[in-house]
């Protein structure tokens, strides 16, 4: 079956080429272009990529049969690495979020006993922990090439935060009347992307520009629930969403208001998590005959006709929301 999928290419349209350099051609379609199917080694693993670098190498979580969690890297030669496994996990959850080109990766891990994430940085085989001052839980979810970082963490007494760590400096911020909000990844001018949750328990994606200006809600027309995961230097945008069938779709968010879908041909379930500057991406599709999840590897390239959709109203306003600063110690 592996073999028969890795000749499958999925097909999405957008209104403009895009070539691996990441140059904007004239308006024309577009496609995903599957470049392989992967799976951590072992009997029953589930595999949940997540982000990757420039040179190809990538970062992921597996979820073995007993449901342990664990971060993985796969390098770009196609080898992957012993699984991610912070010391200071006492949860049996390690999971590997972001990833650079000096291959710093980023994530969190669970301490058991008090029930709470705490993120951590892995780098020549050493693990560096780091947690916002003042709150109980940390996740650091993405991070550039100079070791600026995003995630999102609870402050005491309080919700759920995006947060960004630039040079030093850390700065908190809530999408307006969320209930959570959570930042994926931040790129080489400082805009972010990620998603938030509002009052009905309904997510929404949401990106930052650099000068602090957020952009809410970012959904395609028909969308019950929008996720943002990743964002290049070009600031092209990778997540998912899910419709009133249940299905959930692979998407490409071109800012200002296009969104191109794509699907991995025969699932119900596809993710897109990363994308880099050359415009690979990175993601996931769920094998609807086993439940299991699968990894996948492609690019953005000229293709043929397929699905665009537009922003689903109202379309995406400016909101200026309360944010709070605090300088700490780099944690990379």
């Amino acid at each position: 079956m592996m073999n028969m999928l890795l000749r499958l290419v999925g097909c999405v349209v957008g209104f403009m080429a895009l070539g691996l350099t990441g140059a904007l051609a004239e308006p024309a379609a577009f496609t995903i272009q599957v470049l392989g199917i992967f799976d951590y080694p072992g009997p029953g693993n589930q595999t949940r990529p997540q982000k990757i670098n420039d040179n190809g190498d990538l970062v992921g979580i597996f979820l073995d049969s007993s449901g342990v969690s664990r971060g993985f890297i796969r390098f770009r030669n196609g080898n992957f690495s012993r699984p991610l496994v912070d010391p200071n996990d006492t949860g049996n959850v390690t999971e590997g979020r972001g990833i650079n080109n000096s291959r710093l990766v980023c994530g969190d891990y669970l301490d058991a006993t008090s029930g709470t994430f705490h993120g951590f940085f892995f780098s020549n085989l050493t693990f560096t922990n780091y947690d916002v001052p003042n709150s109980t839980t940390t996740i650091v979810l993405g991070l550039n090439n100079v070791g600026d970082f995003a995630g999102s963490a609870t402050p005491t007494g309080g919700i759920q935060e995006a947060f960004l760590n630039i040079g030093g400096t850390v700065t908190e911020f809530a999408v307006t009347d969320a209930t959570a909000s959570l930042a994926y990844q931040l790129n080489a001018t400082n805009q972010s992307c990620g998603y938030y949750i509002d009052s009905s328990g309904v997510t929404h994606g949401f990106w930052r520009d650099s000068d602090g200006t957020i952009h809410a809600p970012i959904d395609p027309m028909g969308s019950t629930g929008t996720i943002l995961f990743g964002n290049n230097d070009s600031n092209r945008m990778v997540g998912r969403y899910s419709d009133a069938a249940g299905a959930t779709h692979g998407i490409l968010f071109l800012p200002p208001d296009q969104f191109v879908v794509y699907d991995f041909p025969g699932a119900t379930f596809t993710s897109l998590n990363g994308i880099n500057g050359r415009n690979m991406v990175v993601g996931r599709f769920t094998d609807p005959s086993t439940g299991v999840d699968h990894g996948i590897l492609g690019r953005v390239v000229p293709g043929s006709t397929g699905v665009t959709l537009p922003l689903a109203p109202p379309s995406a306003p400016t909101q200026t929301s309360p944010q709070r600063t605090v300088a700490t110690a780099p944690a990379s």
